[in-house]
């Protein structure tokens, strides 16, 4: 991996974790007890062989869960190799950061974003409409550092939902729901000023966020808000074996 990203993937599993990561040979392998892939996927530490790819692939099917292995700068090797053994490329991902202070200019008018830990029942409504269930609430839970859920209002009724958390002065932004008919009212670019009002309140120096590079609405919000791409990944996936993200 690209030492220069090094700190985006470490904010990632900081502020996003795995129930368990063991270090196997030249793996980081992870245990994400249904959480999705970020959680779930292997990543190489190190120049890997095809019998250690075989390795991660057991061990993985040992966890119960498909072989996934993320693909982050520098692993043009292992996507090479994977791709020769029929593996697919799923859902490249596009990172984003920001200083706290370009978000903080403006303040969030009263009662748009509250922050709340733990989640209310709304909030649980709103990730559960959007696929995001007990087991990813059980990967919020786990982060260590501070961390908090963001509930939007707009017109006096619940909005949004999402999750942030700080690893090393760095915060992330997870699980962005806004509900569909609360969608074009500004809800995202306030969801993301409440985020770094609360990071700066915490001492973050940073915000930041993935998405999919097929989340055009996602994109465009964050390009708007003025933030930079600072990284890339993708995951590789065994044809008929599936991990939702």
């Amino acid at each position: 991996m690209s030492t220069s990203q090094t700190w985006l993937f470490d904010v990632i599993d900081g502020t996003w974790p795995a129930a368990h990561c063991l270090r196997q040979g030249p793996w980081t392998l992870r245990e994400g007890q249904g959480g999705g892939s970020r959680v779930s996927a292997a990543s190489a530490e190190g120049p890997v062989t095809e019998a250690d790819i075989t390795a991660a692939e057991e061990a993985m099917r040992a966890m119960g869960q498909p072989p996934l292995f993320m693909i982050r700068p520098g692993d043009e090797d292992l996507d090479a190799r994977l791709g020769a053994r029929g593996y697919a490329v799923k859902d490249p991902v596009v990172a984003y950061a920001c200083p706290v202070s370009l978000l903080t200019d403006i303040p969030v008018p009263r009662v748009t974003v509250l922050a709340v830990w733990e989640p209310l029942a709304i909030m649980r409504e709103i990730w559960a409409g959007a696929g995001i269930g007990p087991e990813r609430l059980a990967v919020m839970g786990r982060a260590k550092g501070p961390k908090t859920g963001l509930l939007a209002r707009y017109n006096d009724k619940p909005g949004g939902t999402a999750f942030v958390a700080i690893h090393d002065g760095v915060a992330m932004l997870h699980a962005l729901e806004i509900l569909p008919h609360q969608r074009q009212q500004g809800l995202g670019k306030w969801m993301m000023r409440g985020a770094a009002h609360w990071a700066a309140a915490q001492g973050a120096h940073t915000l930041s966020v993935v998405c999919t590079r097929e989340n055009d609405g996602a994109n465009a919000l964050y390009s708007v808000l003025g933030m930079s791409v600072v990284g890339q990944y993708h995951y590789r996936m065994s044809n008929g074996e599936e991990t939702r993200t």
